[in-house]
């Protein structure tokens, strides 16, 4: 995982006799690890890169701060590649966590994961909205 903090940390919890494979991952950018078997995802899904872009534009978000969550946060793009890149057969659902308060739509999230995955996807541990 990668972050600005010096040690930032994700969880990978299994248990062979209940079939769960979790990961909770947050604070990260980038995560460099493939899995197989997940069966629960916990991931942070901070911003859109053109919800960004436009509060920087209309003013309401520095260019240092920016700057910061591009090295920092996982953005709505970087998640899809992760979980493009992982194994998904047995993912039973994901929870998105972390969003922005600003540079983030959490409906238009869940959407977009789930039209990815085919999976239920929960925001914020925030009941599942259907499509």
């Amino acid at each position: 995982m990668a972050h600005d903090a010096a040690e930032p940390l994700g969880f990978l919890l299994a248990s062979k006799s209940a079939d769960i494979k979790f990961l909770f991952a947050t604070d990260t950018f980038y995560i460099r690890y493939k899995f197989q078997g997940l069966t629960h995802i916990a991931i942070e899904c901070n911003y859109a890169d053109d919800i960004l872009r436009a509060n920087v534009d209309a003013g309401l978000i520095p260019a240092d701060l920016k700057n910061r969550l591009l090295k920092s946060h996982f953005s709505l793009n970087n998640v899809k590649e992760f979980l493009r890149a992982n194994d998904m057969s047995k993912v039973r659902e994901i929870h998105l966590i972390h969003l922005s308060e600003t540079n983030a739509d959490p409906e238009r999230f869940r959407r977009e994961i789930q039209g990815l995955t085919g999976k239920p996807v929960y925001v914020c541990g925030g009941e599942l909205v259907e499509s």
